[in-house]
Parts: C-alpha cells; structure tokens; sequence
C-alpha cells in the first residue's frame, strides 16, 4: 500500500468513528440542547474536514489554475451546502463515500507498473571487441560496424551480426518465445538478446547497437505506452458538462426569481441550495468505480488479475483476439509426440535413442529420455559424441547409434524417411542401417480449442495467431483450432508491425487484445489495446507489460474475463442511467419547488445506496 493510500485510509477510518461517534452519543442527554447541536455540529465539521480537505485543496487549487468544473468543484460546492442548510450529517456521509469509492479505484488500479526495468535484463553491459591482438570489454554502445565480437558460451550477445567463426546452440526464447534452441554455424545471422550456450562465437557486427535487435525490443516498450488507447473516466467528462450547468442553474436558481418576479430570498435560495443538494453526483461516484472494483475481484477469484478499470472497460470491446502461440495456446514444452519405427518395434527405437541422449542436457535429449520412462543405464554406452546442429553419435550395446536430423544423416550416407507431422524429427540409424525417426513437438494446451469456440461465441470477430515459430507448424496449430489468421516466423518488431495494421484496421469503437507469456511479446502487450499475459508461466516483463494476468495460464480463462467485463460494463450503465434519470426528475421538481429536503436526500443517498446494491452484483 503507497503512503497516500495509507494517509487517505487513515482519514477515512478517523472520519467514519467520528461521524459514528456524532450520530450515536447523546448530547442532549448530558448538555443544554442549544449547547449539544453546537457540540454535535463540531465533530461532525471535524470529521468532514479530516475526510474532506484532500478534495477542498484540490478544488480551490484547480479553480486558481482555471480548472473550475471537475468533481472536486461539484463535491465541494454539493456539501458545503448541505453544511449550508444545517445537513451536516448530509456532508460528512456523501464525502465519506466519495473518498472510499477513491481509495477503492486506487486499490484497483495498484502500483505503477516497471516493464522497462525487467525489460533490461535483456540488455548485454559489454562485448568482447577483437582489435588487433587483443580482446576488449567495452559498451555495446561503441562498438562500430564491421567489427569482430567474440561471444563466449553462457554470454547474451551483445549485438546483431554474422557468425563469421565457430558453431554453437542458441537461445533465442527472449526473442522469439520459442523453447527449442537454433544451432548456428558461420555465414548464420545472429540477434543480440541471444544467449549463446555451448560454443565459442566470432561474430562481425552489422548494426550499430541502437538499431540492433535488442534496442529495438526496449525502444518499443518505452515508446508502446504513450500509444496506448485508455478510456477516459466517465465521472471527469460526465463532470466537465454536468457541474457548471448545475452550478449556474442553481444560482439562476437562488437570484433571479427575487430579482425579477419578485420571489422572496430565503425561499429561492432554499430551492437552490435543495438543488445542489440533489445535484451532487454521490450515485455516480460511489457506484461506477464499486461497479468496476467488483468486476475486479470477482475476476481475482478466479485467477484473473485485472490492474485497472480501464482495461476492464476496454476489455469489454474487444473484438480482435491476438495470441501468441509458444506457451500461450500451447505448452511450451516439448514432448516426444510420435515414434515411427523402421526395422525394429517402437519401444526398442526409443530405448537405443534414449541412451544415446542420455548425456546430453539439450531439450530435445530430455524429451526422449521422458518419453522412454524407464532408467537410462549409462553403461551400456561405452562412446558418445554431440555434434553441434547435427545431433548425437553414441555407442550403445556395442552398436553405432545415430539420432540427429537430417545433416547427420546425409554425413553418413543414409536415407531417412520423411514424416508427415509437424515437428522437430529425430532420425535414428543403427550400425548404419536407417531404424526409424520420432516426432518431438510442442503440445496444444487442453482447453485452447474451448478457448478459441467461446471467444467467436461471444463475439469476437477476429482470432490471429503470432509465432516466431517455423510456418508448417504454426499453420497445423492455427488449422487445428480453427483460428482466422497465422503470421509465423516473426520477430518481436515484426508482430508490433502486424497488430499496428490490425489496429488501423479495427473500428474506432472496437478493440484489440493480445494474449503472450514471453519477454518478446512484451512491446506487443503494451502496444495493443489491452495485453493479458499468461502469468503463471510467463516472463516477469510480460507480467509487467500486461494489463491483465492469468495466473491459470488457461486460454479459456479469456473468455471469463471478457463475460465479466461486459457484465461489470453492463452494471455500470444501468447505474449512470438510472442515477442521472432520477437526478434529473428530483432537480426538476426542485426548480418548481415540488421537491422537499427529503426528496433531495433520496435523490442523493437513497440513490446512491441503489446503485451500490446494484454494483455489488460485480461480486458474484
């Protein structure tokens, strides 16, 4: 909780037992009557200046800055002349209200987001420059085109540019979200942001580091949140217009009928004071930001952060759901999902490709050696070799044991047999003899086809995929769960630029969402209208970047988040309308002088208190 928060809780808890305090102790039971209203009316005054002094500064210090009409104005003016027509009771309530409504909007929102510091891990301190005989450590910054780096196994890489010496594994899941690393060689292009795992890497740079990958990623999440769309709040443009036409026709009100129709003073200023009474928005602001609040902690309860109204508001647009693929409708884990024999049964073509993995620490070893189930027995190799972009030549029960792709296989002169799923396939020869192959690809996640069903049944019009992922496997997950559009192979710059053409293509009242889990989707969370991030699994940037978290990593929990988005959105229309009917039927009738004190007080309270019955429907 930030120290405001804990100064205006502070205040309203010593407000709220003042004001109890008032009601409920009998002054008249110990003092004079004239001395106990005087005494009742003090602590009433205390506990409306304590809880209402943060909204009188900032009312007069907007009035000295030309700011008349906002909600600090209407609220000031509003009580004050409760306090006025001897209603103190009346003050103290509506601007206790007022503040808790306040408190509960700031609870929602929460504590300003860091994407761009959790972004920085992304950023590499130095680079390994070649100048001459010797190696320098220098910024990343002053290093010039054309220049030698020298990248080290465990190292981010510094800087875009062509491999140029030696071959390794790359990690590339900051960049593309993709969980399998690339093997790269000489002539291979090579991102900054990068971290290079087992070999050692000469590399010629061939951008400067502010247009390098890595600076690009991190200029577009500082730059994506001055463009993002937010929904203004209701209250301050509802205010703009409603305060100065109540505030002038009350004081039409109270001057002009005993100035030319010859009214007397005392009863026209009662009328306007009734007026302003009636006027105060107290239904509005209590109702619309408990409205909202309860949408979301009802959307917590089931696992959906929500960290504001707006998005919640803006979230019961959307009619373009953007996802990414890795990790948020699938897995983003990769699992042996086929074996296809050749000469020998399935389970003796797993057991000699477990074993012949079963030094190896790289993803796809692991897969294989999951999948096999039963202990790998390290003895039975006598011989391995990992062959870096080819895969892995071992001696297993005295057999030659090949299993690697399809480079491996061609080195050694035999003929695998193409498979027809999508996937990363892992060719096995025994003794020269090809065995057979088996399929390892990332796995859709169980509820995503529900997830996908339930958005276009609420109607969404437009599902589009993102992937940095190879074009065959993102058009077989995009086919399987029958989504509108694919974009594979992308980089993060290149899906900003996607779902900025989605976005210029949407309708002025519609919106776009995007759902990511990874570092790489961060520029493209802030960027879309509103950004879910799959919390549980995703990176902590993607988290901060986000909008909205869904700690279940379920796609489904999408569509629970937009039902109750547009339930809260509904709640709070029939809030406004209802609260502005009634307000205005009761000014009407007080401009006519048809409407007593306690007309007023419904029109305010009672009002008030229905709208947030109403509200807290939000909570279920």
């Amino acid at each position: 909780m930030s120290k405001s928060q804990k100064c205006r809780l502070r205040n309203i808890l010593i407000s709220a037992f003042l004001f109890l305090f008032a009601l409920i102790f009998p002054f008249k039971k110990f003092f004079p009557e004239k001395t106990a209203d005087i005494l009742s009316a003090i602590i009433f005054l205390g506990a409306y200046l304590i809880i209402g002094w943060s909204v009188l500064y900032k009312a007069f210090r907007n009035i000295l800055n030309g700011q008349i009409f906002d909600e600090n104005f209407l609220m000031t003016v509003a009580t004050i002349g409760a306090i006025a027509l001897g209603d103190y009771k009346e003050a103290v309530a509506v601007m206790l209200f007022y503040q808790i409504g306040e408190l509960f909007q700031d609870y929602a929102v929460g504590k300003s987001r860091e994407s761009i510091a959790a972004m920085m891990d992304l950023r590499p301190d130095i680079a390994n420059v070649i100048r001459g005989e010797n190696i320098e450590e220098v910024d990343p910054e002053e290093v010039e085109v054309d220049e030698i780096i020298l990248v080290k196994p465990g190292e981010r890489v510094p800087l875009d540019g062509v491999v140029i010496e030696g071959e390794s594994r790359l990690d590339t899941v900051a960049l593309t979200g993709e969980s399998v690393p690339q093997s790269i060689g000489v002539d291979d292009e090579i991102y900054s942001g990068s971290v290079n795992q087992n070999g050692l890497l000469k590399i010629r740079v061939t951008k400067p580091f502010g247009e390098s990958t890595v600076a690009r990623i991190l200029e577009l999440v500082e730059n994506a949140s001055d463009k993002k769309s937010r929904s203004e709040n209701f209250i301050t443009k509802f205010a703009a217009v409603y305060t100065p036409v109540v505030v002038i026709s009350a004081v039409l009100l109270a001057v002009v009928p005993p100035l030319f129709f010859h009214g007397e003073w005392s009863v026209w200023i009662n009328r306007a004071l009734i007026f302003l009474v009636v006027s105060c928005p107290c239904a509005l602001v209590i109702s619309i930001p408990l409205s909202f609040f309860g949408g979301i902690g009802g959307a917590s309860r089931k696992g959906i952060l929500i960290k504001g109204s707006n998005y919640l508001e803006t979230l019961a647009n959307v009619k373009t759901m953007v996802f990414d693929k890795t990790g948020t409708l699938t897995n983003g884990t990769f699992t042996v999902t086929a074996v296809h024999p050749d000469l020998i049964p399935e389970a003796e073509l797993l057991e000699f490709a477990a074993h012949a993995e079963g030094f190896s620490t790289h993803p796809i070893a692991q897969s294989i050696k999951k999948a096999y189930v039963k202990d790998i027995n390290i003895a039975r190799v006598t011989a391995n070799e990992e062959l870096s972009g080819e895969g892995i030549i071992s001696i297993v029960d005295g057999k030659q044991v090949l299993a690697g792709n399809g480079k491996l296989m061609a080195t050694h002169m035999i003929n695998p047999h193409e498979c027809h799923l999508n996937g990363t396939v892992i060719h096995v020869a025994i003794d020269g003899l090809y065995a057979g192959h088996i399929v390892i690809s990332d796995t859709i996640k169980p509820d995503s086809a529900d997830a996908i069903r339930g958005l276009k049944a609420n109607g969404i019009r437009r599902t589009v995929m993102l992937t940095g992922d190879k074009k065959a496997v993102a058009q077989d997950v995009a086919s399987q769960l029958s989504i509108d559009e694919c974009y594979p192979e992308l980089l993060p710059q290149n899906k900003v630029e996607i779902v900025e053409k989605l976005l210029s293509e949407c309708k002025e009242s519609d919106k776009l969402a995007f759902a990511g889990d990874g570092i790489n989707d961060a520029p493209v969370l802030t960027r879309a209208d509103v950004g879910i991030a799959m919390g549980a699994m995703g990176s902590d940037a993607a988290i901060e970047a986000a909008d909205i978290v869904l700690m279940n990593d379920k796609p489904s929990d999408i569509v629970k988040a937009i039902s109750i988005a547009r339930k809260t959105l509904r709640i709070v229309h029939e809030n406004i309308i209802f609260a502005i009917g009634i307000k205005l039927l009761v000014l009407i009738l007080a401009a006519f002088g048809h409407a007593t004190m306690w007309m007023a007080v419904f029109a305010d309270v009672g009002v008030a208190f229905l709208a947030i019955l109403n509200a807290m429907r939000c909570l279920r």
